[in-house]
């Protein structure tokens, strides 16, 4: 778990709490359930309706690995495939990874070993395995999109709240004494959609595109690396090779081949 976003959400809310406090304001003065409502309710409908139910759902599904998912670790990626071209070398062949692939739950690394071990050519085990990349990264868009999407709308359903609190603003000018808290309370519904989006739904938004890139680059090099096995490279080429498509120091020190 990457307590990242946590600590980042709690720390933006924080410092608004602590600038309400510091200008003398009242803290139950930003807290007012109508705007909240219009913004959140209504941010939520705009992007259900410009999407499909299905979009929704994958989001739904998505959102906690915001707050418990762990990264994916594109260098450790390197570990596993340099044990598999190892197995290869001292055990016999590519048939020898059929053992190795009920070692792993990754669905992933399971269903390229299997093909190594069946016998797969290489434009086949190339084309296997980028359809499923590319799939993935499909259905990750669509979940991160869908909540870049709340915080797109977020402001303007803000703005549409003070407008309408506006306008009963203007209804009631004969009372002179109710307008400035009035005002007021209307421009709360602007600053929920602003602060709403840009503390909640794009942080949100940022981080699930984030982990889905990580992953997508620990794909990457299994895809790389499981078709170097494919052409018969040796573990310490194929070690070599995978280290230069990650960030120096990536690789576990522990593990490294």
């Amino acid at each position: 778990m990457d307590p990242a976003t946590i600590i980042g959400i709690i720390i933006a809310f924080g410092s608004l709490v602590a600038m309400v406090m510091l200008e003398g304001a009242h803290l139950q003065s930003i807290l007012l359930p109508a705007p909240i409502i219009l913004v959140l309710g209504g941010s939520i409908a705009a992007a259900l309706a410009s999407g499909t139910l299905k979009d929704a759902r994958a989001a739904v599904k998505m959102l906690p690995q915001a707050f418990v998912a762990k990264a994916a670790q594109p260098g450790a990626a390197i570990v596993d495939v340099v044990r598999a071209a190892e197995v290869v070398q001292n055990d016999g062949g590519l048939l020898a990874l059929e053992a190795e692939s009920q070692k792993t739950d990754d669905p992933f690394q399971r269903s390229a070993l299997q093909s190594l071990a069946d016998g797969a050519d290489a434009d086949q085990l190339r084309t296997l395995l980028e359809e499923r990349i590319e799939t993935k990264a499909r259905e990750d868009a669509v979940a991160y999109g869908f909540v870049n999407g709340i915080g797109g709308y977020a402001p303007t359903i803000g703005i549409i709240g003070t407008v309408v609190s506006l306008t009963h603003v203007l209804e009631n000018l004969s009372d002179p004494s109710k307008l400035g808290p009035m005002i007021a309370a209307a421009f709360i519904a602007t600053l929920w959609g602003i602060m709403s989006a840009n503390f909640i739904w794009l942080p949100l938004g940022a981080k699930l595109k984030r982990l889905s890139d990580l992953e997508i680059e620990r794909l990457t090099v299994l895809l790389e690396g499981y078709m170097s096995i494919q052409a018969g490279t040796r573990a310490r080429v194929i070690d070599e090779r995978l280290r230069t498509m990650v960030p120096e120091g990536a690789v576990p020190l522990e593990e490294a081949a």
